[in-house]
């Protein structure tokens, strides 16, 4: 997916950037068409993956900075890079300013490589979106690109910004597909640098925003307070969710169960919530815990998957 709103920040940065893309891919690939990255002077984000491939495109992509443009390069992983894959890659890559960022039609981004005028199969594939709202695979299509644009497929709030809330913001934010919004009682409770796609609230009272929440959003509860946990479980169960997870103990579920229950809430709602969580086989350490959520954060959506995939 074309993630406009990371090119437009990062070209607001630096001026100049390269995005490279894996327009499309013969047999074994490092990564999938449509992923990609944004190289710019003095840094990069993302990655394409191969270890060479991305080094190689890398070089060639902060060449073309000073003189912009486009190109399209193709190349068997094995002979050409001296790797095991036994596939070819083809790599697009654009230099882009803010004269030249791309406009979407009805979510996509199409572009021609070469100069051509747009195929039909091209057209076809933009008239389908455009009509039916189908959002189309990231495909190279006789000389064309096509993208959709990225959206949030996932709404993660996470309330509180200490070590544990830090740590989980620093691993979860460069997922794809997730906005995340992140709320804790003042600005100095936040760092400094907020990934993009992350957006801080600072509330006195961070309990009166859960109103504001989607009700499909899916939730991380790892505040200073017991007593605003236990606020902020009641006041989500009271609201809706699609998935919320609460950091504690064993005790401290059994303690919240009970106050829960006496709040007006019943067992079948309450054990909605899931709590302890992570995996503390992997230790205390904020990193740890991250980890260890950030992996059943994102088993949740693979087992979704299998589910609807299943119906």
């Amino acid at each position: 997916m074309f993630d406009l709103a990371a090119l437009t920040e990062a070209v607001r940065a630096h001026t100049r950037v390269a995005r490279l893309v894996i327009a499309a891919h013969d047999g074994s690939s490092p990564r999938e068409a449509g992923a990609a990255m944004l190289v710019w002077a003095t840094g990069q984000q993302g990655t394409i993956g191969g270890g060479a491939l991305e080094h190689e495109a890398t070089l060639r992509a902060r060449a073309m900075l000073a003189t912009g443009g486009t190109r399209i390069d193709r190349a068997a992983l094995g002979p050409a890079l001296g790797q095991c894959c036994g596939g070819a890659v083809t790599v697009l890559t654009e230099v882009y300013d803010d004269t030249n960022l791309p406009e979407p039609q009805s979510g996509v981004i199409s572009r021609t490589t070469n100069g051509s005028l747009i195929p039909l199969a091209a057209q076809r594939i933009l008239d389908r979106a455009r009509a039916q709202g189908i959002a189309p695979q990231p495909a190279l299509v006789q000389g064309w690109m096509i993208e959709p644009v990225a959206r949030p497929a996932r709404t993660l709030w996470i309330w509180g910004a200490g070590h544990v809330g830090r740590a989980l913001v620093h691993t979860l934010a460069p997922l794809p597909d997730l906005a995340i919004t992140w709320v804790d009682i003042a600005p100095d409770r936040f760092p400094e640098t907020i990934p993009p796609n992350v957006t801080p609230l600072p509330a006195a009272d961070p309990a009166a925003l859960v109103a504001h929440a989607p009700r499909d959003a899916e939730h991380l509860i790892l505040t200073f307070s017991h007593a605003l946990d236990l606020d902020l479980c009641h006041r989500l169960l009271c609201h809706g969710f699609a998935r919320a997870g609460l950091i504690g103990s064993h005790t401290k579920w059994a303690r919240f169960r009970s106050r829960l229950a006496a709040l007006g809430h019943s067992q079948a709602d309450i054990t909605r919530i899931d709590c302890p969580i992570g995996d503390p086989s992997l230790g205390k350490h904020p990193q740890a815990i991250a980890i260890g959520v950030a992996s059943a954060f994102l088993n949740q959506k693979k087992n979704a998957s299998r589910q609807e995939n299943a119906v």
